[in-house]
């Protein structure tokens, strides 16, 4: 009897600690994921193996903490670490929320250089239709799209022309993507092109979500004179998972971001236009 008493509190002793030591393990790995998104608010990246040098852990646990932070939505894992996440991957009714002031301003400015008697290609989102919505009544232009919202929007548009590309609709952008819509652009040309990412990256460049958006990005791009990129601030200094376009396929960045933010004055440094929104 007394034996089993003594197994009994044993038994319990250990439970006991496992459980103190799995907590322990659990507070360290929670302070990880803490420093790793002071980081990369701080720094805009976080590269694996320095992280591991600096916390005198393996980069495995390090990989394993930016796994947990990418399935919250977190952060965005690359080769070697992470960048901070666009919050434009969420779905298009949330994105409409996100930033619109900042949106208007930028679309403002992009419905700017729409010239008279001009083509324009317009993507589809959220400051793309803000853009619809910016061109003057008295305009006369050709407007592109792949956007059946921005199409519907320029309905009651006094002078523009719409030429809506059709294919399968990716709904999260509520756009056309796939071979037919990339087939249909392909026998296009316009003047000018502007164009939404959800991500403006110094490492990781312009980039989107979903692969067929950002081929369909790029075909769009190919048949115009000139390509500005429409970013407002939200986007600046984040990333997604794939590329759009390289910095030197683009005339330009319409932005309402603060001219002194890092990312804004990486990419004047290297001589790309700048368009201050607002």
């Amino acid at each position: 009897m007394r034996m089993s008493i003594g197994l009994s509190v044993m038994t319990r002793y250990d439970t006991c600690r496992n459980v103190q030591e799995h907590e322990g393990v659990w507070m360290l790995a929670a302070q990880r994921r803490a420093h790793l998104l002071d980081l990369l608010a701080r720094q805009g990246k976080i590269v694996a193996k320095d992280v591991a040098a600096d916390l005198g852990i393996s980069e495995d646990s390090v990989r394993r903490d930016l796994r947990d932070l990418a399935a919250e939505g977190l952060c965005q894992r690359v080769y070697g670490g992470a960048l901070p996440v666009s919050p434009a991957v969420a779905d298009y009714a949330a994105r409409k929320t996100v930033t619109p002031a900042g949106k208007q301003k930028v679309a403002a400015a992009a419905a700017a250089l729409v010239r008279p008697g001009s083509a324009l290609i317009l993507d589809g989102g959220t400051t793309a239709l803000a853009v619809a919505h910016a061109l003057p009544p008295d305009l006369d232009c050709t407007v592109i799209t792949h956007s059946p919202t921005v199409a519907a929007s320029l309905l009651e548009h006094p002078q523009a022309e719409v030429f809506l590309l059709g294919g399968r609709i990716f709904k999260h952008s509520a756009v056309a993507c796939g071979a037919a819509a990339v087939e249909a652009a392909q026998n296009i040309s316009a003047d000018l092109c502007l164009l939404g990412v959800t991500g403006v990256h110094p490492d990781a460049g312009l980039t989107t979500g979903d692969a067929e958006e950002a081929a369909m990005k790029r075909t769009l791009a190919a048949r115009a004179a000139d390509t500005y990129i429409l970013a407002s601030s939200e986007k600046i200094g984040t990333a997604s998972r794939f590329r759009v376009l390289p910095w030197e396929d683009i005339s330009g960045l319409i932005t309402d971001a603060d001219p002194h933010h890092a990312v804004v004055e990486w990419l004047t440094a290297r001589g790309v236009e700048v368009l201050a929104a607002g």
